[in-house]
């Protein structure tokens, strides 16, 4: 499993595979831990979100319950043989496992720590994938189209807006002025959106099936500090500008837009969220061996 904060581009001659080159990306937001994962072994790539409990409570070595949810789900698939969505189901329960271990109760939902997912397993001539929550796998053709693969969901769309609609003078931030908002958001995982989290619930979520590689150019996964900054929360995603931006410099250069945008907005008033810097997992699958221009974006 790959756990570098290194940006790099990878060859894998691997005959058994088509002819590719791998980039991936993993970055510490703002806060003190990176609890996005990002996993690679052969012909198997994956991005994993993490949420803490909304208790904030930490477990041994002071590790968050979003990192350990995360890192639990991504050695499932690292070292289990299924297909994708066993794992899945496989990892939830090492996750509720492991909650019950530390004695955190199930009913008290608000404390369940939890993980969004993206993972495909690469063939020869099509891919595997497995997907949960606001983690994201977007597809690009040779002709520059392109769709993201599973219907996606905007958990923290109200939250965002009530945020926006705010006084900017208001000092407090936005966990102490809408904790109640926050607090009801949580409780609907695996009511209306879904995440790893313990809950035999989780199955019913899971987005699985397999995708033909004719015609496709690209494959992205990535978790949430990788979407573009949003000044309207209610607006739809410019997937469009992403793509753009990762084919004229790969992920980097998404990632140097979106960085750039929030550093211009350090209260996170503009482009309302709920902290400067959100960690990123992103893996980027480029078919047919064809390299990335090396173009960084200011």
């Amino acid at each position: 499993m790959y756990l570098s904060p290194e940006h790099f581009t990878l060859p894998c001659p691997d005959p058994a595979l088509p002819d590719h080159v791998v980039e991936t990306l993993l970055e510490k937001g703002s806060g003190a831990l990176n609890e996005d994962v990002l996993l690679q072994a052969d012909d198997l790539f994956g991005v994993f979100d993490g949420a803490t409990s909304l208790d904030k409570r930490k477990f041994s070595g002071g590790l968050t319950g979003g990192l350990l949810a995360a890192q639990i789900a991504a050695q499932t698939f690292q070292e289990e043989q299924a297909g994708l969505e066993r794992l899945a189901i496989r990892a939830n329960s090492r996750i509720r496992d492991t909650l019950l271990a530390e004695n955190v109760s199930m009913t008290e939902r608000h404390r369940l720590w939890s993980t969004s997912l993206a993972v495909i397993r690469l063939a020869a001539d099509r891919f595997e994938y497995c997907q949960t929550g606001d983690a994201l796998i977007l597809v690009i053709q040779d002709n520059g189209a392109f769709r993201i693969l599973t219907p996606e969901i905007d958990i923290d769309r109200k939250t965002l807006h009530l945020w926006k609609k705010l006084p900017t003078t208001q000092a407090a931030t936005i966990h102490d002025v809408l904790a109640d908002q926050i607090f009801r958001v949580r409780l609907q995982m695996n009511v209306s959106y879904g995440v790893l989290n313990g809950e035999p619930e989780a199955a019913g979520f899971l987005r699985h099936g397999y995708h033909e590689l004719a015609g496709v150019s690209d494959i992205l996964l990535f978790t949430d500090g990788l979407f573009l900054p949003r000044e309207n929360p209610l607006a739809c995603n410019d997937w469009r500008c992403l793509v753009d931006l990762y084919q004229a410099g790969g992920l980097q250069a998404v990632h140097n837009h979106v960085r750039r945008l929030q550093q211009e907005d350090p209260a996170c008033r503009k482009y309302p969220r709920f902290k400067q810097h959100d960690d990123i997992a992103a893996v980027a699958i480029r078919l047919h061996g064809s390299p990335q221009p090396a173009i960084a974006f200011s």
